[in-house]
């Protein structure tokens, strides 16, 4: 059973309310509210996003192991967001659609991993910056990939500062400010049993059904938790230090993942483990807290919410909307009966099909009853070629392959490696063919039935009105936004340089440091 079906009631015993709080959920919540207005003040906006992190893995959303105080406090005088995806469940992508507020099939090359993002498209940092915000970001910002290519001088998430001190103390006084705070963690590698060292305990994990359990797994998982939870710890000495300063309650608070963990079927995938990410946001000038809203958004929404906090209108351009009527509300559950599905896709992670320089393109529809994949090379293979990377002409490998390099849109893990080992063994052969062999053109999944997205129903009789339907609904919404793959151009993005790691197209090579 997928976790987000306990949620709202978890969530409110959490903080205190009772059943009587489940159907009159908008009439209790944090102080300092504006009753559905925004203030007249702009917000500060401090965006904290982790690398490569799952819904539910968070202490709040019912996770037994995983410790996140500061998320869990963040959503309890804030709003829980349920059902959070991504545009894509790549890094690049999925930041570049976040930051201009588009589908990622928009960004021309910007759709791809290890890519540039063509200055052509605003960024909701340059658009605050124009209206008089301080802006800026540390660690990981918009990436990886090159400014240069795509006619950029400095990261699309604004200049780079060392910290977060060191940004405060550049600021103008007065201003407001937007700021970046991008995470490596919980990106692998991870350091080997941190988790169960730190004092996690292994027979607590609840191990996701597309995985063998094993010690060996849940030890990785447990790793994986360790560095969510240091990201959980950094964000916490942010909060302080705007609570110092008596800047918090004026300051839009988010804080999400980029995609989903890294492990396989999950990240670079569009399954709920790969796309369906945590989102909490706080801010109790504005925003009632103690609410979980079940709406669907999408990441990409948050460039056009900030703009509007701020005052702003979204550019023509931006596909995404802005969810600021759903924070401003004082409803949970399902606010905007609009907000009733959403857009996720992939094109190239890394070049690891048999032609090299391609990827797996997909598109899907999310609902609250189906998730409906559109496979559109089923040919290729999702998670890599098992072989690795090829050497077509206008491709070369410029460092020796190892052997993770196999199924390489599958990060190097501890569970990858045991899945690959053991694959012939009866309690992972189907889980390992699930997570790498190839798949259909369509693929639907039941929700009701089966939430951990195992059986695919597409070929089925009974739900063939229901596949109809929510593929007619995904190829018009693609359609209305110009997605390349449905208007007969979606080789494009194979043909885009990739300036990432084994690979690079020498032609193309930048000539600067990436990002």
């Amino acid at each position: 059973m997928r976790a987000n079906e306990n949620t709202r009631r978890d969530f409110l015993k959490a903080i205190g309310l009772g059943a009587v709080s489940l159907a009159f959920s908008g009439c209790t919540g944090a102080s300092g509210l504006s009753g559905g207005k925004t203030p007249k003040k702009q917000p500060n906006i401090l965006f904290c996003l982790a690398d490569d992190w799952s819904w539910p893995h968070a202490s709040i959303t019912g996770d037994k192991v995983v410790k996140t105080p500061t998320f869990d406090r963040v959503a309890r005088e804030g709003v829980l967001f349920e059902n959070a995806f991504v545009s894509s469940p790549s890094c690049t992508p999925s930041r570049g659609a976040i930051l201009t507020g588009q589908w990622h099939w928009r960004l021309e090359e910007g759709g791809n991993l290890w890519s540039t993002l063509p200055a052509k498209f605003d960024v909701y940092p340059d658009l605050l910056e124009s209206a008089g915000y301080h802006v800026g970001y540390t660690r990981k910002g918009w990436g990886p990939g090159y400014n240069e290519p795509g006619g950029r001088t400095r990261n699309p998430a604004g200049p780079r500062y060392k910290n977060f001190t060191e940004f405060m103390k550049a600021r103008p006084q007065g201003k407001p400010f937007c700021f970046w705070f991008g995470s490596q963690d919980p990106h692998r590698g991870y350091k080997w049993q941190s988790g169960i060292k730190s004092g996690m305990k292994l027979q607590d994990v609840e191990v996701p059904a597309c995985f063998p359990d094993s010690r060996e797994v849940r030890t990785d998982i447990c790793d994986y938790y360790w560095e969510v939870q240091r990201f959980d710890t950094e964000v916490s000495e942010l909060l302080n230090t705007l609570q110092e300063n008596g800047e918090l309650d004026n300051t839009l608070v988010v804080i999400s993942g980029d995609n989903g963990m890294p492990f396989p079927r999950c990240k670079s995938n569009l399954y709920d483990l790969g796309t369906n990410i945590p989102l909490a946001v706080r801010w109790p000038a504005a925003v009632k807290g103690s609410r979980v809203v079940e709406d669907f958004i999408s990441l990409a929404d948050l460039a056009p919410t900030f703009l509007e906090a701020a005052g702003l209108k979204p550019t023509a351009d931006m596909t995404a909307r802005s969810f600021l009527n759903l924070l401003t509300s004082s409803k949970s559950g399902r606010v905007d009966r609009k907000r009733n599905h959403v857009l996720t896709g992939k094109e190239r992670h890394v070049p690891s099909q048999e032609t090299g320089a391609a990827g797996y393109p997909m598109r899907a529809i999310r609902t609250h009853d189906f998730l409906y994949i559109r496979n559109f090379k089923p040919n290729r293979w999702p998670s890599g070629h098992a072989k690795g990377y090829t050497q077509p002409t206008e491709i070369v490998i410029s460092k020796p392959l190892g052997t993770h390099y196999g199924y390489a849109d599958v990060d190097a893990a501890p569970t990858k490696s045991y899945m690959l080992k053991y694959r012939n063994e009866p309690q992972v052969a189907k889980l390992y063919e699930l997570a790498f062999g190839k798949r259909p053109a369509e693929e639907l999944y039941d929700l009701r039935k089966d939430p951990d997205q195992l059986n695919n129903v597409a070929g089925k009789p009974e739900y063939a009105m229901a596949k109809s339907r929510l593929a007619s609904d995904l190829l018009a919404e693609l359609k209305a936004t110009k997605d390349p793959r449905v208007l007969g151009r979606g080789d494009v993005f194979d043909k885009y340089p990739y300036y990432g790691g084994g690979v690079k197209n020498v032609s193309q090579k930048p000539t600067k440091t990436k990002n």
